[in-house]
């Protein structure tokens, strides 16, 4: 859905505005450049990846870590950037994340999912051409491993 900026109605219920529908030349033109910060191409990939069903968490150990210390923090926001890194050019993309997936879930289906949700919410939102996303499974979680509501809901075996 193409949206032109110049025909913005005013009224209470705001829609947003989406421009382009994939990879576009539009960043650098004859009236000026527009930069692509790689904070703001890691936020969008790591959006896009905690939207598909099946993973866990985004990020190795560390990152894991670091996030979970941060969310004890009052007022601290998430960093969707977590577990992901990667190299914006001029016009390209290159997107490395590293995620948690839940037990059961088929990985290489997953990654699939995860590649083509990254690829098309980048590429819409910033016109950048993806040329990859490599994807690492960090890890496997079993919901009773660190479930502490699956503890508390946990009725004990005798009375």
């Amino acid at each position: 859905m193409t949206t032109d900026p110049g025909s913005y109605s005013s009224g209470a219920g705001h829609a947003p505005v989406h421009f382009g529908a994939g990879p576009s030349s539009d960043l650098v033109s004859s009236q000026g450049r527009t930069i692509i910060a790689d904070a703001v191409v890691a936020k969008i990939a790591g959006i896009a990846t905690r939207e598909i069903d099946g993973v866990y968490d985004v990020g190795g150990g560390t990152a894991r870590v670091v996030g979970a210390l941060r969310d004890r923090i009052p007022g601290a926001r998430v960093n969707h950037g977590q577990g992901v890194a990667v190299e914006v050019g001029e016009k390209q993309a290159a997107i490395d994340i590293g995620i948690v997936a839940e037990y059961g879930v088929a990985l290489h289906e997953l990654a699939a999912g995860i590649r083509r949700n990254v690829i098309a919410a980048v590429e819409n939102m910033t016109g950048l051409e993806v040329t990859e996303v490599n994807i690492t499974v960090f890890d496997v979680m079993l919901f009773d491993e660190n479930d502490p509501a699956a503890e508390l809901d946990a009725k004990p075996r005798v009375q």
